[in-house]
Formats: C-alpha cells, structure tokens, sequence
C-alpha cells in the first residue's frame, strides 16, 4: 500500500451523510490518498449507513453485504446512524471495524491507525477539489434537540452542536480556491445553528458573513425547520448569490397531525411563513417532506393533509411511509396504520406530487434563468449537459462547448426528461 490508500466511499439517507462523505474524501485526496469508483479495487471501503426508516436500515445491511462480497480483501469500515444505533448486530454481519456518528470526523486518523500507517494531523477543513464536482456541502452543524415522537435521529445524533464560524468561513475559502461555484450548508437541524452557544441567530450570521466575505457564486440552506426561521431572515435573499430555494419539512398537512408527531408548528403558521419568503423572494422553490401512515391518521387525516399539500404548491415533495423507530414514542402508539394502507396513501401523495413538480417547472417555460452546469454525456453530435438554476430546476442543453463548472444566462423552452430544456444565451 506503501502509506497510500484507495478508498471507496458509499452514503444512504440525508444531504448531511453525502456532505459527511464529501468532506471526507476532500481530506483523503489532500493527504495523498486515491477515492476509487465502484468497478476498482480499493484497500478500504467505507459506508455510511442511514437509519431514518427501517427500509433504510435494509438497504444499509444490503449495501454492506454487496461491499463484503465485492471487495473481501479490502478493509470494510462501517458508521453513521445505523451504525451508532446497531453496533452489536453490524459486528455479527462480519465488519471489523463500526465507527459512530461521534467518531466520525476522525475517520481518516481511524482507519490510519487500523491499518498501520502514519496518522497524519488533523485537517478538518483540507480540500482538494479531485473530480468534477461543482457544488460541495458543507457539514456546519450536528444532532438534534427537537423531539418529534417519529424520529431517532435525535438518538443517533446527539444533542445539537455547531461548528465555529470562522472554522465554516476557511473551509468556504478552501473550496473556493479549488474551484468550487456553489456551497450547500448542511446539518440535522440546520436553523438551530448557533444554538448551543446561545446565539440565537447564528445562521442568519453566518450566512450573512459568508456572502460578504466570500467570492461564493451560489450559497444554498439544505433544510430548515420552520420554527427557526423569523421574518428578518428573509432579508438575506438581497443578495441573488444565495439560491431561491427552501427546503421546509412539514411532515403533515393536517394538525391533529402534526400535535402527535410534537411538530411546533400548525398548518396555519406554515401556510403563513410560506407566504411571507414568497411575497420576499420572488420564483422560489419551497419543497417539503411529508409522511403519509403515522400512527392514528384516518382517512380523513389523510385527505386533509392532501389538501394542504396542494394548497401549498410546493415545488418538489419528498415522501416517505411512516416507519416504527425503535426507543420513539410514535412506536408505541395505538392505531397504527396497515402497511398497505400507507402504501395507497403514499401512491395518491406522489401523484400529486408529480403534479405540483410539473406546475412549478411550466411557470419558467420561456424565462431566461442562471444554470450551474455540473454534468455531460455524450449527445447527437455535441454534448447533452446537465445543471439546476438557483431555485433548484433541473436544465439541460446541447452543447459542443465545454460548460462544466460554469453558470451561462439559459433561455427554457421546454419540458424535457422530468426536467426543462434550455439554450444558453450568447455572451
């Protein structure tokens, strides 16, 4: 191996995982080491296992044993929240080396030591740009002080924590001069960034500072609990660096709802905070969780929740069935709802949602909007490129011109590939 390791990464569950991921494999690469695709060998494999529902926890042990089978020489490093929460039977699949959520950022050191090789100091904020990646999520915050009845992220997380400002504002700096357009910050309760030092607004902080003392072409907020967000933070978006698009978990439309999952916050107060970043920012995206099969929704519940949702017109909708979380007290609640009935409630909810994603993207048809192209593959005699617009619209276009990493004026024309289609505008 001779001190240099080829790692191969692998991430389930939330952008926090993949930014967790990222962050990793800028420090791996700055220290020398090689990040491998999944068709070459590699001296240690690394997964973070997500546990959010119970499909996630078997999708996690699936993955674990494709790797096993895959790579048997190689060394097989396994954290994240499911393995936080299931060590003990993680260890019985055979993996020699379970790694949790409050290891995790010495994941590199870790497996250094496991291996034998020399640990070098720690690097938090190390970047090397390596591939083609255009946008990288930054990690500003960990776990989590709600207590919403479904959720075992709090478990798996801890309480919150945040990373120093001046720590975020040098990694932004790193990534930056590697060639970075766009940054997303990331975390499990993103809002509540700041919290744990009593600052109570130390997000909007740290975003203001980050658009005035960085040359970021795009910032983007991954996710935000509504609570969190007061009527100043919409301020912000004065600045069109950061992207028009929020992403604001609901859970349920319905507030009889709402109460048993301990969400603070009714239908009522979000239905006003969502107009209030409309009535400030002008074409922005708000997409939405929801979850369909909580324990006690009837079918009136259910309806009134899909009401809501279309009430909303949310540009984007991330569902998923409700799932018993082992240590939750949603888990031990009555009336638990019949797998096959959150399966129906789950197929009428993306139905609209595909509706309301078709409605959101029709409205730019024929605007001209900034999109950061990120991929290409080959087309019908020049490239077929792929990038998103600020308030999260997936564009492509044809183009014999390398685009990659650059953000062009696009004039959308038309519907194309659950996505638009567009012309970059000439200069």
């Amino acid at each position: 191996m001779c001190g240099k390791m080829r790692v191969r990464l692998e991430t389930l569950g939330c952008r926090l995982n993949t930014s967790e991921m990222e962050q990793l494999a800028r420090r791996l690469r700055a220290a020398g080491h090689q990040i491998v695709d999944a068709e070459e060998p590699c001296d240690v494999c690394v997964v973070n296992t997500c546990a959010v529902t119970h499909l996630a926890e078997r999708k996690s042990r699936q993955l674990i044993r494709r790797l096993q089978q895959a790579h048997p020489q190689a060394l097989l490093v396994v954290t994240g929240c499911y393995a936080e929460l299931e060590a003990p039977r993680v260890q019985a699949m055979g993996v020699p080396l379970v790694v949790g959520n409050q290891q995790k950022e010495q994941l590199m050191e870790i497996i250094a030591r496991e291996l034998g090789l020399p640990v070098a100091a720690p690097a938090q904020t190390a970047v090397c740009a390596g591939g083609l990646r255009t946008r990288a999520f930054v990690k500003v915050q960990d776990g989590c002080d709600n207590a919403c009845t479904f959720c075992v992220v709090r478990l798996a997380r801890g309480k919150g924590r945040s990373r120093p400002p001046e720590e975020v504002l040098q990694e932004v700096h790193q990534l930056l001069r590697a060639g970075y357009r766009e940054v997303v910050l990331s975390g499990v309760h993103l809002g509540a960034y700041g919290h744990d030092w009593g600052d109570r607004r130390g997000l909007f902080q740290l975003v203001r500072r980050l658009l005035a003392e960085t040359d970021l072409a795009r910032l983007r907020l991954s996710s935000l609990e509504p609570w969190d967000i007061t009527p100043d933070f919409f301020t912000l978006w004065e600045d069109r660096r950061l992207a028009r698009h929020l992403h604001l978990p609901l859970q349920s439309g319905c507030d009889a709802t709402l109460r048993r999952m301990a969400r603070r916050t009714t239908t009522q107060a979000f239905a006003g905070l969502v107009a209030a970043a409309r009535a400030a920012i002008p074409d922005l995206a708000v997409t939405t969780d929801i979850m369909v099969g909580f324990p006690g929704e009837n079918e009136s519940e259910f309806a009134e929740s899909l009401a809501f949702v279309e009430a909303m017109q949310f540009a984007r909708l991330h569902i998923f069935r409700y799932s018993p979380r082992p240590g939750t007290r949603a888990a031990t609640m009555p009336d638990q709802v019949p797998p096959a009935v959150a399966a129906e409630r789950a197929q009428r909810m993306h139905a609209l949602g595909a509706k309301l994603e078709r409605s959101f993207r029709r409205r730019f048809i024929g605007r001209t909007m900034e999109v950061l192209w990120e991929t290409a593959r080959p087309g019908d005699g020049a490239w077929l490129w792929s990038g998103l617009t600020d308030n999260y619209l997936r564009v492509t276009t044809s183009s014999a011109e390398n685009l990659h990493n650059t953000i062009t004026p696009t004039h959308l024309l038309a519907e194309k590939d659950n996505g638009l289609y567009g012309e970059v505008e000439p200069p």
